[in-house]
């Protein structure tokens, strides 16, 4: 594997005498650390934690998951599942810990998010070319840099972030989901499946009847929320892609029964019959001790998510390890800012990788950190940087935040809308999915053999 995405020369790189300073120790920051690392380039880390902490974070760990455990699909006919075959192929160092570290989560890659993080640190402290410096990064560093800070960018820094792009912040808002003790759970009710029967029964599910269904969506309409800061009322905005349930719910009666507490896929044991609505929990740690109730992303006051989601069959004695807790996201309006290779525009030698540059999600963070951290170091060692070609998944996320409207820009997730058309066209999803991958893999082979 390594051999495949080491595109250097490796006399250059003892020839070098700067280094790479990355800022950022989350997903991306650690992708982009590595990928420089071993392209033989000294790196500095600059992790603000534990000097400075998030509203998110709870450990000094780099790479910690703040929001699910889950880093989506892992089957190849899925945009997610291709990406991460991707990421694979490349060498990324932030896969290979989280195929280390995974959970039962049949179709899905998931991960104990605690040894997750301690193995991604553990990889990344004892690199002999990187040195991770805990303190707080407060100004644009010098180039040659990456600045991965991702969706907690501290104030100082965000700030001199718009100074230097003279454009405003966007802002969207994410949200943790609350996880529960397996043991608090009333197995009766709740019963072991995945969707269709495909991976081991790895989830938990708590079925819901009509008149069950009617009242936990009435009382999580009405239930109080925590308000908002000041500063998080001038843009109130969601992502699509991440809405707490509370205001998912406020859209209709229906709107949860087609979304996250869809039945489809799912049989009740007790009644042979799909329920009204199911929620989902997921394995969260490798012990199986806890779990997260999938897709509930959620602002509500603690008091509040225990009373509402108590009403949850199977959950009436829930004891919740972690409460759900809503955050604010930050992202440049990479369009106008960033080339496909995540250069910024107006500085030589300065990238960006993350969700920062308003890529969604865990691995399309990981994947525009690769992209940042690679093209950092063939900068510095005088190589042209990789185009990735937009046939590939990564490809096509990295030419969507940089070539997209500017006007109507919007954090984006892995997706095959983003992928050119197959010529000729192939009939069936599954079937035209599948050839997406197949054609996504062949021009990735081309591509490293072209930048070897």
């Amino acid at each position: 594997m390594l051999e495949r995405h080491l595109w250097y020369n490796r006399g250059m790189a003892e020839q070098l005498t700067r280094e790479l300073r990355v800022i950022g120790g989350g997903l991306a920051g650690c992708e982009a650390a590595w990928q420089a690392a071993q392209m033989g380039v000294e790196v500095t880390l600059v992790e603000m934690r534990p000097r400075r902490s998030t509203p998110a974070h709870v450990s000094d760990r780099l790479a910690e998951l703040v929001c699910s455990n889950s880093l989506g699909s892992d089957l190849l006919d899925r945009a997610g599942g291709l990406l991460k075959a991707e990421l694979r192929y490349l060498g990324s160092l932030v896969l290979e810990c989280a195929d280390a570290t995974r959970v039962p989560a049949g179709g899905a890659l998931a991960v104990d998010r605690e040894r997750f993080s301690e193995e991604v640190t553990r990889r990344v402290e004892e690199h002999p070319l990187i040195r991770v410096v805990r303190e707080e990064q407060r100004e644009i560093p010098q180039p040659p840099a990456v600045i991965a800070t991702g969706p907690l960018t501290s104030d100082l820094l965000a700030n001199a972030v718009v100074g230097l792009t003279g454009e405003d912040q966007l802002y969207f808002y994410d949200a943790l989901a609350p996880i529960v003790d397996v043991e608090s759970i009333d197995m009766t009710v709740a019963f072991r499946a995945s969707r269709y029967g495909k991976g081991d029964a790895d989830y938990i599910n708590c079925p819901m009847d009509a008149a069950e269904y009617a009242r936990f969506v009435n009382e999580l309409v009405a239930a109080d929320r925590i308000a908002l800061r000041s500063f998080e009322q001038e843009d109130s905005r969601f992502f699509e892609g991440c809405l707490p349930i509370e205001v998912l719910a406020a859209r209709g009666e229906e709107a949860l029964a087609f979304g996250p507490l869809r039945p489809v896929g799912l049989r009740d044991p007790r009644t042979g019959k799909r329920p009204n609505a199911v929620v989902q929990l997921r394995q969260d740690n490798l012990a199986g001790s806890l779990y997260n109730m999938v897709g509930f992303q959620t602002n509500l006051r603690y008091s509040e998510q225990e009373r509402v989601f108590r009403l949850i069959p199977g959950l009436e004695n829930a004891s919740f390890v972690r409460y759900g807790h809503m955050h604010r996201n930050t992202f440049i309006n990479a369009p106008l800012l960033l080339e496909p290779t995540m250069a910024f525009r107006k500085v030589d030698g300065l990238f960006f990788g993350g969700q920062i540059t308003g890529v969604e999600g865990y691995v399309g963070s990981i994947g525009t950190g690769w992209v940042a951290g690679t093209n950092a170091a063939r900068t510095m060692l005088g190589q042209a940087p990789v185009v990735l070609p937009p046939t590939m998944m990564l490809g096509a996320l990295c030419y969507y935040v940089s070539r997209c409207d500017p006007t109507s820009f919007q954090p984006m997730k892995a997706n095959f809308g983003l992928l050119p058309p197959l010529d000729p066209p192939v009939r069936g999803r599954q079937q035209r999915y599948a050839a997406y991958g197949e054609r996504a893999l062949d021009h990735l082979a081309a591509a490293v053999l072209c930048h070897r």
